[in-house]
């Protein structure tokens, strides 16, 4: 088995469709730059309200990457 050492990195999604949709787009725009991404965890989500109704989510994570 081997060891890794991890690396975290915090980021906020953001998205009008829902909180999943926002932890995906966190995560793709990390891949575009960040190499063996391996885990997340969300530790906050909030959202914004207009006329009475959700408008927008924001979804902020802890993102783990191994060291090469």
């Amino acid at each position: 088995m081997s060891h890794h050492v991890y690396k975290i990195l915090e980021l906020t999604g953001s998205s009008p469709t829902g909180s999943d949709d926002a932890v995906q787009r966190a995560i793709a725009k990390a891949s575009e730059t960040v190499r063996n991404i391996q885990w997340f965890e969300v530790i906050e989500t909030r959202g914004h309200v207009s006329d009475g109704k959700v408008a927008h989510w924001q979804v902020t994570l802890k993102v783990g990457f191994t060291l090469e």
